[in-house]
């Protein structure tokens, strides 16, 4: 008996026709809500296909991708599912490349960056036109519908967890039959930080970004003349509905955009992550976009500084004071950075000073420029007395005489630090110190009134 040799070309084309038969069967079996069959075939298909849906033309990827993506959506997978779905929408957007592999099997891949991965030459560009979309829709109108009045509903009892979940759910489903609201992405992030989960918020604010979404979307709506409902289309079916009869009251809105308050909540979604190298390079580009924005310089240069880039965050406050010369907040930060350096001790009051005119309310400048124009107190104390005990008495009432002048000098900012913060025992305490110094006794025992007062206040 002669030995049958069946070449691979014939053995692959076996192999696709079972496949063929499979996932057709999967096909009309999920249409018909059969959930188990659908599944049992679906999985029979990809048990012979090992990842390789190259093999599978366009028509018949379809239905796999249909087969496969509802049946997960029918058995509580929503998300999984719709990642399937929305493969369907690929189709019609990307271009097809088909041609032969190295074994002569057909092959289609879906999108120039797949077919240029597969190093095969000689591929044909071709176009699809995906022939279940109308059906699709049909399909996942209702399931959208439920998902979208479920994150609300979550929402409003402040369920956030649930919200974000089904917010993206709504997203991932409507996107499955080629339309995008990045407004229900926007959703699901901002319901996962108010659900505390930062992971999931940081994922979210990602796609966001890389997507190119700004909030500047427009909404297309006419109102049907027979039950007098106003109803949103997408452009194209918008523009063919002027053309009937049924609908009237056709309106365009268009959102404004929110983008820079996007990278600003995503760089501080980052950074309270301890993700500084993320965070700085989000807030790199957006400081580079708008200039002139103020949280976002101020976010950047703080996370320079809570990462350890000194040098950085110096640069980042002069160049955000350059653009932005009213920030208080920069100039106060310059002058914590500069006081740090007894040569810039001038640079840091200046600074301080600058923060405290553009916001006389900042107490936290007038208690640094209190201590700054002190000096160290600690270090000259010491210095005194050891003057003192060397018998070098003219020097050491010297230190003295310039500590007191440095006092005087510093108890108008330190009197108005205590108008700020009144019943604050350090600044109460502090100036008592600087009165009995300057001998103000009068002022000394008011303030020594004041701390005993406080200290009763405070049980001890």
């Amino acid at each position: 008996m002669k030995r049958i040799i069946l070449s691979l070309t014939l053995i692959s084309a076996t192999l696709v026709f079972a496949q063929k038969k499979e996932i057709n069967a999967a096909f009309k079996a999920i249409e018909s809500g059969d959930v188990g069959t659908a599944q049992a075939q679906v999985a029979a298909a990809e048990a012979q296909l090992n990842g390789k849906l190259e093999l599978l033309e366009p028509e018949l990827l379809e239905n796999y991708y249909f087969a496969k993506g509802l049946s997960l959506l029918r058995s509580g997978k929503t998300t999984e599912g719709a990642s399937y779905l929305v493969k369907i929408n690929d189709l019609a957007k990307s271009k097809v490349y088909t041609g032969r592999d190295a074994d002569k099997n057909r092959v289609h891949f879906v999108g120039k960056s797949a077919a240029d991965a597969s190093g095969i030459s000689g591929l044909k560009e071709e176009s699809y036109t995906p022939k279940n979309t109308a059906k699709l829709a049909a399909i996942l109108d209702p399931v959208i519908q439920a998902a979208n009045k479920t994150a609300m509903d979550s929402y409003n009892a402040k369920n956030y967890g649930l919200a974000a979940d089904k917010f993206r759910e709504s997203y991932n489903l409507l996107k499955a039959f080629g339309q995008t609201s990045g407004q229900l992405l926007y959703n699901s992030g901002l319901s996962y930080i108010s659900a505390k989960n930062n992971s999931k918020a940081i994922e979210v604010f990602k796609e966001l970004t890389d997507s190119g979404y700004t909030g500047v979307e427009t909404t297309y709506t006419a109102k049907e003349k027979s039950t007098g409902t106003v109803q949103q289309f997408d452009k194209a079916t918008w523009d063919a509905l002027k053309k009937s009869n049924e609908f009237t009251d056709f309106k365009t809105e268009t959102s404004k955009s929110i983008e820079q308050e996007l990278l600003e909540t995503y760089a501080a979604l980052l950074v309270e992550e301890e993700r500084f190298d993320e965070a700085l390079a989000v807030l790199d580009k957006a400081v580079t976009k708008f200039p002139k924005n103020n949280k976002l310089a101020e976010l950047q240069s703080n996370t320079y500084y809570k990462a350890g880039k000194t040098d950085e965050f110096t640069a980042a406050l002069k160049r955000n004071l350059s653009l932005n010369p009213n920030d208080a907040v920069s100039w106060y930060n310059l002058g914590v950075l500069q006081s740090k350096d007894p040569a810039a001790k001038k640079d840091a009051e200046t600074a301080f000073r600058k923060a405290l005119e553009l916001d006389p309310k900042m107490s936290s400048a007038y208690m640094n420029l209190t201590y700054l124009i002190m000096g160290d107190d600690e270090k000259t104390i010491n210095e005194y007395k050891a003057l003192r005990d060397s018998g070098k008495t003219d020097q050491a009432n010297k230190v003295m005489d310039a500590r007191r002048e440095r006092f005087e000098k510093a108890i108008p900012v330190a009197e108005a630090w205590y108008a700020k913060e009144p019943n604050n025992i350090d600044v109460v305490t502090l100036l008592k110190g600087m009165y009995q110094t300057t001998r103000n006794e009068a002022k000394r025992k008011e303030f020594k009134e004041k701390e005993d007062m406080l200290l009763k206040a405070q049980g001890k």
